[in-house]
């Protein structure tokens, strides 16, 4: 059998799962199977080609909401999910948003990326802020002071994949604000919650930010920040994973948080890893065997700790697994699986919820209001482009 997985940031990762639970298998069953690697940023190309032409792997790695792009590819895996949810504890409510799909598990979850904020310990103190703040307002004030003594905030705005969403959906729903009702057809952007969120961005990248922020990826904010350019950012666990391993001095003052929360709460996207079954795998049961054998605890355990806590586990049988005393600093990650969704919550996830996702129509709203947009011009073009992606005319 062959598995598809994108090439992991953390390389102890894919070595476990090759050198230690692939023969493990073997072993067992006399099964050999076959980790393919896709290179960073072709995962979606390959699982679509493989769905799509009907061969090729056997399993697949997804992301995000694509159970719910391939549903009628996949096998349903309820009966894996949950027998493990049983015997490990239960899953997150934010697991189920991700892989239940019209009350059907379609992929086993296995972990979050998350995106949380990493701020500079020591500078933070220097403007009297001894944690990090715990709202919006407190961080607009920690960042308008740090700007003052040279050390401004960075956070994404451009078309990257990641960090930008981190931070601005998160933002958008603590003021109240949606894109679409849950109903999936009711377009609502066009709200005051919206052009709250909206002002107080433009108000949060003027007094805190560098401008540069407004083309950034993925890659700049990890740049800028082992450059120490900036003081606040929003990212996954491995900017400190390479602190440490890179920058020793930058390592000790790096603090992880939560996001802040604003008016109608506290809100973090979720990046849900998770396994699934082609529909065209010649041997149903033996994928079935092999899927529930690797999503059994003995083997869990390991690859999850073979990444430290790179993959935050949806099974609440981890929430004080022992991965999590390797460094006390990443438990915001896992607290924040609680007040995860993900991006277009709360309406139903979809094509529609990743077209818009794809057209960056929520990023560009913010990030055209930074560089100068008024809020209704911005929230105009936000509208129409949702109206005609959720089919309204």
């Amino acid at each position: 059998m062959t598995l598809i997985h994108e090439s992991s940031f953390i390389k102890t990762f894919d070595g476990y799962f090759q050198n230690t639970l692939a023969p493990a298998y073997q072993k067992l069953t006399g099964v050999k199977v076959d980790y393919e690697l896709a290179s960073v940023g072709s995962m979606q190309t390959r699982v679509t080609t493989v769905a799509e032409t009907g061969s090729g792997a056997d399993l697949t790695l997804n992301f995000f909401n694509w159970p719910f792009l391939y549903d009628q590819k996949y096998l349903d895996v309820s009966d894996i999910a949950e027998d493990v949810g049983k015997q490990q504890g239960g899953w997150y409510e934010s697991a189920k948003e991700a892989c239940v799909v019209n009350g059907k598990w379609k992929a086993v979850p296995f972990g979050n990326v998350g995106q949380l904020m990493n701020w500079r310990i020591d500078w933070f103190k220097e403007v009297g802020f001894e944690k990090f703040p715990d709202t919006w307002d407190e961080l607009l004030e920690a960042g308008t002071k740090l700007k003052a003594k040279g050390h401004p905030f960075g956070f994404e705005l451009g078309h990257g994949f990641g960090d930008n969403h981190g931070w601005l959906y998160p933002l958008l729903w603590s003021f109240g604000g949606h894109e679409v009702e849950p109903d999936g057809k009711t377009v609502v952007i066009d709200s005051d919650e919206t052009a709250r969120a909206i002002d107080f961005a433009r108000k949060f990248f003027k007094q805190t930010m560098i401008e540069d922020v407004l083309g950034w990826t993925d890659v700049n904010n990890n740049k800028a920040w082992f450059s120490e350019q900036i003081s606040c950012t929003n990212n996954a666990e491995s900017i400190l994973w390479v602190a440490k391993r890179d920058f020793p001095e930058i390592a000790k003052v790096t603090g992880q948080a939560q996001n802040p929360q604003g008016p109608k709460g506290r809100f973090h996207t979720l990046n849900c890893w998770s396994h699934s079954i082609f529909t065209h795998t010649a041997d149903h049961e033996a994928a079935k065997a092999f899927l529930r054998w690797l999503s059994e605890k003995p083997q869990l355990e390991g690859w999850y700790a073979s990444a430290d806590t790179y993959y935050q586990p949806f099974l609440h049988g981890y929430d004080n697994a022992p991965m999590w005393n390797v460094e006390p600093r990443n438990l915001p990650y896992r607290d924040a699986l609680t007040t995860a969704h993900l991006p277009g919550w709360p309406a139903p996830v979809g094509r529609a919820q990743s077209e818009v996702i794809a057209k960056y129509v929520v990023i560009d709203m913010f990030a055209k209001a930074c560089a100068g947009a008024s809020t209704k011009e911005v929230i105009a073009t936000a509208t129409a482009q949702l109206k005609q992606i959720y089919g309204q005319t």
